[in-house]
């Protein structure tokens, strides 16, 4: 399993709109080929500062099966005009994991 993480800046003041968007949005990427989960979470100290962590079964899944995707348009146009800077979003795949 991979996981993405990208760090999602939104324009101060645009929070609740960004929220509302998402939370259709999220309808895309969830039916999407390979998708496993997905967390969003906002930043306590920088409140207009969100975190989206989607675990995807492959990298391909995600780079070319979602980012080269009619759906990922749609995405696109719904979240993307809400960030600045735009986010950089990166890959993991787990070394460890503790369950207690």
């Amino acid at each position: 399993m991979i996981l993405e993480v990208a760090i999602l800046d939104v324009k101060p003041g645009q929070e609740p709109e960004f929220e509302t968007a998402f939370e259709k949005a999220q309808k895309i990427i969830s039916s999407m080929n390979g998708y496993v989960s997905h967390q969003l979470q906002k930043c306590i100290e920088n409140p207009n500062r969100y975190i989206l962590l989607v675990n995807w079964q492959t990298l391909e899944d995600h780079t070319k099966g979602f980012r080269e995707s009619d759906e990922y348009q749609k995405w696109r146009a719904m979240l993307h005009h809400f960030y600045d800077p735009f986010p950089i979003v990166e890959h993991y795949e787990k070394v460890f994991e503790n369950t207690l």
